[in-house]
């Protein structure tokens, strides 16, 4: 299994079950790893071959921004569902960073890992 990953992805977003963080945007950071066969495009050195980071870069940031979630659960099974469905990838990593959410912890969110349906 081949990995193409993308990190540090920073995306204004609605999230939160408080009242206050429902009128504001607050920034995310989601990381996703796809399992996904680079031999084709390695061998061929054609983007048409590969997974285009860019397109599931712009596509997650797309979802994400308008979205409108309480939980970084419900966000993070989202973002993984769009990733399976729209990119030729197996199975899928999400990571969903929410910074500052918890005093005294760096950061705090959730991984989740899915993999495509058969």
């Amino acid at each position: 299994m081949d990995i193409v990953y993308i990190r540090d992805l920073k995306i204004p977003c609605t999230i939160g079950v408080w009242e206050w963080e429902r009128r504001i945007k607050q920034t995310v950071i989601v990381d996703l790893e796809m399992a996904t066969d680079v031999r084709s495009a390695a061998k061929r050195d054609r983007l048409d071959d590969a997974l285009d980071y860019k397109a599931v870069a712009t596509r997650v940031m797309e979802y994400v921004g308008s979205s409108e979630f309480k939980l970084v659960e419900t966000l993070a099974e989202n973002v993984a569902h769009t990733v399976l469905g729209e990119f030729k990838v197996s199975w899928v990593r999400v990571r969903i960073n929410k910074r500052g959410a918890l005093r005294g912890a760096t950061d705090v969110g959730v991984v989740i890992e899915r993999q495509a349906k058969s």
